[in-house]
C-alpha cells in the first residue's frame, strides 16, 4: 500500500441506517475509476456501506447483497459498481481468477470487502481506504483514510460536506 496522503477522518456511526447514510453521501461523490477499500470484523458495517454507495450512485440498494460465495457482485447504474468480498480468499494466487484485475482498470467503482487480505501488489496507488470498528451494538467507528491525489479530493469533499 501507499503512504496516506491525509490523516485519517474519524466518524461515530449511530446505527445501521447512519453507516448506509454515510455510504449514500460517498456514493454521490463518486467517479469511475475510484477504489475504497473497505476493512473491519464479521458485521462491522461493510456491506451496509456498500449499500448506501449503491443508493448514492443512483441503485436502489436492496440489489446489494454480500458476494461472498462469488468474490465479486457487479451492479449496472449510472456508474457500474464492482462489489468484491474477499473474505473466502485463502491464498494470494486465487486472485487471478477472481477477474478483479479487470476491475481495477478504471471503468468500474470497486469497493473491496476485506481489503486487508488483498497483497500490496494488488492496490492500486489512488484509493480511500474506510476501516470499521464496532463502537457498540449497533453503532460504528469509521475511518477514513485517502491514498492518492483523486482519493485526497474525495476525502477534503466529503470533510468539508460534514461540516
Amino acid at each position: 500500500m501507499t503512504t496516506a496522503q491525509t490523516k485519517p477522518w474519524t466518524l461515530a456511526l449511530r446505527s445501521p441506517s447512519h453507516t448506509e447514510q454515510f455510504g449514500s453521501t460517498v456514493g454521490r461523490r463518486l467517479q469511475r475509476g475510484d477504489v475504497i477499500a473497505l476493512v473491519g470484523e464479521l458485521g462491522a458495517g461493510k456491506t451496509t456501506f456498500v449499500r448506501g454507495v449503491a443508493s448514492g450512485t443512483g441503485l436502489e440498494p436492496h440489489v446489494v447483497s454480500s458476494p461472498t460465495f462469488t468474490f465479486i457482485q457487479e451492479y449496472a447504474g449510472p456508474l457500474t459498481l464492482a462489489h468484491v468480498d474477499l473474505y473466502r480468499l485463502e491464498q494470494s494466487r486465487e486472485l487471478a481468477d477472481t477477474g478483479l484485475a479487470e476491475y481495477l482498470n478504471g471503468d468500474f467503482v470497486v469497493l473491496i470487502e476485506w481489503a486487508d487480505r488483498l497483497p500490496a501488489s494488488w492496490m492500486p496507488d489512488d484509493y480511500l481506504s474506510v476501516q470499521f470498528s464496532h463502537a457498540g451494538k449497533t453503532a460504528r467507528r469509521v475511518n477514513v483514510q485517502a491514498y492518492g491525489p483523486r482519493s485526497s479530493s474525495l476525502l477534503h469533499v466529503l470533510t468539508s460536506d460534514a461540516r
